[in-house]
Parts: C-alpha cells; sequence; structure tokens
C-alpha cells in the first residue's frame, strides 16, 4: 500500500535571511513533516493561498494537519482582543480556516490539529478561546512539558490510555467547544489538552506539539485513518 499523503499547513515570514538572501519565506518546522514520515506517511507543505481553492486542494489529500502557530484573532470568535493576545495572522487564519472547513466538508478526510492548529478547529465548528492562561509555556522560545491524562472512550484514550508527558509551549487554550467537539484530553490543572469529533470521521486536536517529541501515536492514529476508505455515505 502506498504512503498516504498528509498536507500540513504553513505560514510566510515577511523577512528571513539564510545564507545571503533576506527574503519573505514560507516555513514549517522540521518536526512536522518528519513524524508525518516517522508515522509512516508522506509529507507535503501547503503554503497560504486563495481560501477558495482550500476544496480543491484537500481533495487531493489522504490527511490534513493543521500546525502550530499565532494566536487566532479574537474577532473569529467574537471576542474582544486581550492585550495579551499575540499580533493578528489574518491571512494564516483565512487559509487553515478554510482547510478545515474544506476538511470537514468532504465528511471522510482525516484531520488533525496541533496546537493553534487545534484552537483554530474549535473557532471553525463555533467555540472560543481563553485568550491568555499560565503555566503551559515557559517563554523565551523554550518548550515546557506536563501531564495530560486521556478521557476514557474517546479516540485519543484508544491511541495513548496512559497519563503522559508531553511537550507544550502555549498561552490561550478553549473556552467554550465547538459544535460537536468533545474533550478527549486534560492538564491537571483542568485545561483543556485534546478535543474530537465523535463518528466515522477521524478528527483530532491537541493543544500540545507531538512534533517535538518521540510519540508517535497520535500522528500514526491519522496515517492509518488515512490509509483506510471511509464508509461515510
Amino acid at each position: 500500500m502506498s504512503r498516504p499523503l498528509i498536507g500540513i499547513s504553513t505560514y510566510v515570514e515577511p523577512s528571513t535571511r539564510y545564507g545571503v538572501w533576506d527574503l519573505p519565506t514560507v516555513l514549517l518546522p522540521s518536526g512536522y513533516h518528519e513524524l508525518v514520515q516517522a508515522a509512516g506517511g508522506t509529507a507535503v507543505l501547503l503554503p497560504p493561498d486563495d481560501s477558495a481553492v482550500a476544496a480543491a486542494v484537500v481533495a487531493r489529500l489522504d490527511g490534513l494537519v493543521i500546525a502550530g502557530g499565532p494566536d487566532v484573532d479574537p474577532a473569529r470568535y467574537g471576542a474582544e482582543r486581550d492585550p495579551r493576545t499575540g499580533p493578528e495572522a489574518a491571512e494564516r487564519d483565512r487559509w487553515e480556516l478554510a482547510l478545515i472547513h474544506a476538511a470537514l466538508a468532504a465528511g471522510d478526510l482525516p484531520l488533525l490539529g496541533v496546537c493553534r492548529g487545534m484552537q483554530a478547529l474549535n473557532v471553525a465548528l463555533g467555540g472560543t478561546l481563553v485568550q491568555h492562561i499560565d503555566g503551559h509555556s515557559p517563554g523565551g522560545g523554550r518548550m515546557g512539558s506536563h501531564p495530560v491524562r486521556p478521557v476514557p472512550g474517546t479516540r485519543y484514550a484508544a491511541l495513548v490510555p496512559e497519563r503522559t508527558e508531553v511537550p507544550t509551549y502555549h498561552h490561550q487554550a478553549v473556552d467554550r467547544l465547538g459544535r460537536g467537539l468533545v474533550v478527549s484530553a486534560r492538564a491537571d490543572d483542568g485545561t483543556v489538552e485534546a478535543v474530537e469529533l465523535p463518528g466515522e470521521q477521524w478528527v483530532v486536536g491537541v493543544q500540545w506539539h507531538p512534533e517535538r517529541g518521540r510519540d508517535t501515536r497520535v500522528m500514526r492514529g491519522l496515517v492509518d485513518a488515512a490509509r483506510v476508505p471511509s464508509t461515510v455515505a
């Protein structure tokens, strides 16, 4: 069986120096494609594009990962901007929300949201975010860690049944759940750390950064789901 084609969202930095060049650059930390490959998939990077083409892009994929990154614009979920919320990333919001909507509309495409990607999934389904929490990001470009506990009976718990230490770097979190989503893991302080959509379509979001660790189980769940033909009518 061929390796499933897994698309991963990327982003543009306006000025990036490498070699003799200082140019706008499409970026993605290498841990993402390495994790997809380690889980048995073939990674393809998805730079920002016109949201109108999202459905056509999704139709070419076997699975989709929405990567971590900056805060989702609070206007997307009807909230006033907290002073601690990061700067707007309008192009990325438009593109990734369009990809999520297209994947959900497809009905059979496995979808994994990582950190910001989980928050964007929640917002795409009408949920809201807490704009600042303490204790989940050490700051200064250093990855933190803390344990998460799976919720029994969920898809995530079937993949990772035990309490697990995870790499973490976030200062926002899910508040009101989006339509249909259920909580599938929490931190010890009660913070929502994973969500999913029950049903045939494999849709999971994790608040931590699996690409910064060695545990492939969540990504392998996505890749394995991408290998299996959907039974959705």
